[in-house]
């Protein structure tokens, strides 16, 4: 099969934030005709930077008809790429796990059904760690075990990107996707998501290939660093919320890299009150980030106890200013709203660079110069084992199988 839209390759994004995806796929050669957002911060930050691009907001309130007569396209005319990161909050972790049952699970089928109906060459899912796990339909863990009925497949683990996978294959799509850490990708930031990308020939792209690693046997570059992605920035530049005067008293005896449990031990307990005896490492309190590291993820605000983001040496969070640095948005990236708003743009982005690394891949199989991704056979794209879907997929079936065994023995 022919690709179409060589001449200029096309893109259509839903869900698109501030356009941190977008923009690196734009620095692959890929043209962006529509953006489409729900939130009316992000739909402002896109007019003030893209102005020529067609922007949309609740995605089910279109056709796939509407889209083709707002970019100009007659039925005939596919784009190249349709991109998005449906509302992840319905699969996170620290959810509810709703998953389909959440409305927000109901735009991400709807995203599916308009990729069959202006059928791409390609698709791009983008999503959290937690999709991976994400029943299609959960059950409350109260109403599981003894006395409850055995889990349906519905209500596995996984059934909601087997079942995502299942429809884009029934469109004709081939699916290739794994768990990737952005600071491969030459992001200064330890930030992993899930990335699927649909091939509509039919044959699945590679892994996207990495640029950076930890690892020096990959001889590939090392990671980013903070102290490099800020450079230059001024201080009286800097806008950006603040700490607390209580909380300064413990950041003050803190420095690069160190975080509450670098405290004399006293301190430890006064700081972290009632969560100094709760389980887990708690590695985001009080956190101060290490100038010759990758930042942690990003989050929505800087300043949350759990997730503290702290700049390695002034007393403060990170600023805007510098979200946009690790994130790798251009400094003159406009932003809508107020601080807050602009923090939880740019903390919900996709990092341009591994936006880039996606687009190259496409770009890649169009221009029909694959990577051979064999000396690579062992990489470590995340922090996890079996995230691929060659690995992931086998794994979901064998524990189908099992239970569906168990049932005859029963």
């Amino acid at each position: 099969m022919k690709f179409s839209n060589k001449k200029e390759l096309t893109s259509l994004s839903f869900f698109s934030g501030c356009l941190g995806l977008d923009l690196g796929l734009e620095n692959a050669g890929i043209h962006q005709l529509l953006a489409c957002d729900y939130d009316k911060h992000c739909r402002n930050t896109i007019k003030l930077n893209r102005p020529d691009i067609q922007v949309i907001d609740d995605i089910n309130l279109y056709e796939a008809d509407d889209i083709r007569k707002l970019i100009g396209f007659t039925k005939k005319q596919r784009p190249t790429l349709i991109v998005g990161g449906p509302p992840c909050q319905a699969f996170s972790t620290a959810g509810n796990r709703l998953s389909f049952k959440d409305p927000r699970g109901n735009v991400f089928l709807k995203y599916i059904e308009l990729i069959n109906d202006l059928q791409p060459d390609f698709a791009v899912i983008e999503n959290v760690r937690g999709l991976l796990s994400a029943p299609l339909l959960h059950r409350p863990h109260e109403q599981r075990g003894k006395g409850f009925p055995p889990l349906t497949n519905e209500e596995k683990p996984g059934g909601a990107l087997y079942y995502v996978i299942s429809l884009l294959e029934k469109y004709g799509y081939s699916v290739s996707f794994n768990l990737y850490n952005s600071a491969n990708y030459g992001v200064p930031q330890i930030r992993e998501r899930v990335i699927l990308i649909a091939c509509r020939d039919g044959n699945k792209l590679p892994y996207i290939q990495p640029t950076h690693s930890n690892q020096p046997e990959f001889n590939l570059k090392p990671w980013e660093i903070f102290k490099n992605a800020v450079k230059g920035l001024k201080e009286k530049d800097m806008n950006g919320v603040q700490f607390s005067e209580n909380r300064l008293k413990y950041y003050r005896l803190l420095t690069s890299g160190q975080y509450w449990k670098h405290l004399p031990l006293e301190l430890q307990k006064e700081a972290m009150g009632k969560s100094f005896n709760s389980g887990g490492g708690k590695t985001g309190f009080f956190r101060r980030l290490d100038w010759n590291k990758p930042s942690p993820t990003l989050v929505t605000h800087p300043a949350m106890p759990a997730t503290d983001l702290a700049h390695p040496e002034k007393d403060r969070p990170l600023s805007v200013q510098e979200y946009k640095r690790i994130q790798q948005f251009p400094d003159s990236w406009e932003l809508s709203g107020k601080i807050i708003d602009q923090y939880k743009q740019i903390g919900n982005a996709v990092p341009v660079g591994l936006g880039e690394a996606v687009g190259k891949t496409i770009v890649n199989r169009i221009n029909k110069s694959d990577w051979n991704d064999k000396d690579f056979l062992n990489f470590p794209y995340s922090r996890y084992k079996k995230t691929d879907d060659k690995n992931w997929i086998s794994q979901f079936l064998e524990n189908e199988e099992k239970e569906n065994q168990f049932k005859l023995d029963f």
